[in-house]
């Protein structure tokens, strides 16, 4: 799959009503060995800043995509320490592109309050500032899966 494609399947998600976390796990899950199914739920709880005021659901997924990939199962310092240091270089180059790695600065409010997620409603965010962050993240999330 080529990363048009996966820009494409991810936004797509996201456009179906999974969260930009869920998009962004789904898309890479079965071929790093983790279901689909198993991924929607694993990263449910990421979207939207986490509803906590927190980091971009979008990127929350591509770490996710990363400790896939590279992670361990078992106590390994080595490989836990290049894990970080390519979630590090995930989120420099995410903030490079986007300005910030959290959902309520990307948004420009707050998703935990009713209020943060009355703006984003009717300024239409969702369909217009989360599918870009979607597909930023996997523009960068490819390349350093290309590694």
């Amino acid at each position: 799959m080529n990363m048009s494609d996966t820009v494409e399947q991810a936004v797509s998600l996201f456009k179906q009503g999974f969260n930009c976390s869920q998009a962004m796990l789904a898309v890479y899950c079965e071929k790093l060995g983790l279901g689909r199914s198993e991924a929607f739920k694993i990263a449910c709880g990421f979207g939207g800043g986490m509803h906590s005021d927190g980091t971009c659901g979008a990127v929350t997924g591509a770490i996710m995509v990363i400790g896939l990939k590279y992670g361990t199962s078992i106590p390994d310092k080595n490989t836990r320490i290049q894990t970080y240091k390519l979630v590090a270089e995930f989120a420099k180059e995410f903030k490079t592109r986007n300005g910030s790695i959290d959902c309520t600065e990307l948004l420009g409010c707050d998703l935990s309050t009713t209020e943060g997620m009355k703006t984003a409603q009717e300024k239409n965010l969702f369909s217009t500032v989360c599918p870009k962050m979607v597909q930023s993240a996997v523009e960068i999330l490819d390349h350093i899966l290309s590694h």
